[in-house]
């Protein structure tokens, strides 16, 4: 049986900038600007998307501009169209010819768990 998840999709689309916070159980694709804090499941940053926040997912992909804190518990992955500047904590990630990530990049293994202390002495470097 298929799972139905078309019920939790959102769009941020262009022409559209929020600025404060934004919080979704689904998939959210951002199209437009978004400034803030961005609390979700699997975020999609598309190529004339921009996000400038403090954000915690358990995956996301940046085909657009990226600036601030992300903290992903599964993936983090950069296309050849994105951009990332902050500071990173995430499982894994990568990064595709000619994506761009000029940040501090925490990887943390599958058992282990990022605290807000751990963020915040990342911070501090």
């Amino acid at each position: 049986m298929v799972k139905n998840e078309s019920k939790d999709f959102s769009i941020i689309d262009k022409g559209l900038t929020i600025d404060g916070t934004v919080s979704t159980n689904g998939r959210l694709i951002i199209k437009g600007v978004l400034k803030g804090t961005l609390v979700g499941k699997d975020v999609v940053i598309a190529e004339e998307g921009a996000v400038y926040a403090d954000t915690q997912v358990e995956s996301i992909t940046i085909a657009g501009i990226f600036e601030g804190h992300i903290r992903a518990s599964k993936e983090l992955n950069i296309l050849s169209t994105g951009n990332c500047k902050g500071e990173i904590v995430c499982k894994d990630f990568s990064v595709e010819a000619g994506g761009i990530l000029n940040a501090h990049v925490t990887c943390i293994t599958a058992g282990e768990h990022v605290s807000e202390k751990d963020l915040s002495a990342s911070d501090k470097k």
